[in-house]
């Protein structure tokens, strides 16, 4: 199982924790492709919040775990961040055993 924590700090998103596997044996394909999805679009929203905005963060990156945490340019990164929180909130209803999204306030 996946898990996706949202971090809201004064009501403005301000990262995300990615842990855990989706699949837990070799044959899994839709775990597999459930893992590679969330992997994906987590890197992508990082990238777009770094490269792209220009935004500072605080990141931890190990395998099967990902840490964000803005610590510039908040505001800028808000529709990054709802995009990833709305595309991960779609994979969790089509794969609910694979993968739970929740916010942490």
């Amino acid at each position: 199982m996946t898990s996706v924590k949202f971090y809201v700090h004064s009501g403005s998103l301000s990262g995300y924790e990615v842990s855990g596997h989706s699949s837990v044996s070799a044959s899994d394909n839709e775990g597999k492709i459930v893992c590679a999805a969330v992997s994906s679009a987590a890197i992508m929203a990082a990238n777009t919040i770094t490269e792209i905005i220009g935004a500072k963060i605080e990141e931890n990156v190990k395998d099967g775990y990902m840490c964000i945490k803005l610590c510039s340019k908040q505001d800028e990164c808000q529709n990054v961040l709802k995009g990833l929180r709305l595309h991960l909130n779609e994979l969790a209803m089509q794969y609910p055993n694979q993968l739970k999204v929740f916010s942490e306030v």
